[in-house]
């Protein structure tokens, strides 16, 4: 079937809710209950921030976001306890802080993650992306490994990989 999604600059935070719950129930993983409140509405006013949506036929299927992480931030100090100084100097650090990727069920194996990962990474000004995926093999980390992120660290924490891409 070949896709007929295009992609958005952005989306309303109902939408990206609304996919989100559904991707992430969809595989099993922790819904935090108060995505659009909390962590959408904090991580929108981030320095860099950037989403990227995938619709169709006016509908939102998938997005992905993310913004420039640095120093104080949650994240960033996570990994920074977890990894080498070697690697946090190099990596840590006004890079791109990749949130969150998510695509519908129903809207799965078209392509749309991988445009949605090309699409946020594209013309950034930040020297590298970090992001989180689980340790187990999984499409996402499959997805990753085709778009060229590496595997940082295996074991950053109990369930977590490190993966990181170079973007200049």
């Amino acid at each position: 079937m070949p896709s007929t999604f295009e992609l958005v600059t952005d989306a309303e935070d109902d939408a990206v809710d609304a996919v989100y719950r559904a991707a992430f129930a969809a595989d099993g993983l922790g819904v935090n209950p108060r995505f659009r409140e909390e962590q959408l509405a904090m991580h929108r006013a981030r320095k860099g921030f950037t989403l990227v949506g995938a619709a169709e036929a006016g509908r939102l299927v998938g997005f992905a976001y993310a913004y420039t992480g640095d120093r104080g931030q949650w994240w960033h100090e996570h990994v920074a306890e977890r990894v080498s100084s070697e690697l946090a100097d190099t990596w840590l650090g006004g890079h791109l802080e990749v949130v969150e990727l998510a695509v519908l069920p129903e809207a799965r194996g078209r392509g749309i993650g991988a445009a949605l990962m090309t699409a946020l990474v594209a013309d950034r000004p930040e020297p590298c992306a970090l992001l989180g995926t689980g340790r187990r093999p999984s499409p996402a980390r499959r997805l990753y490994e085709r778009l060229g992120w590496i595997e940082l660290q295996h074991d950053l924490d109990a369930d977590t990989s490190l993966y990181g891409r170079l973007l200049r």
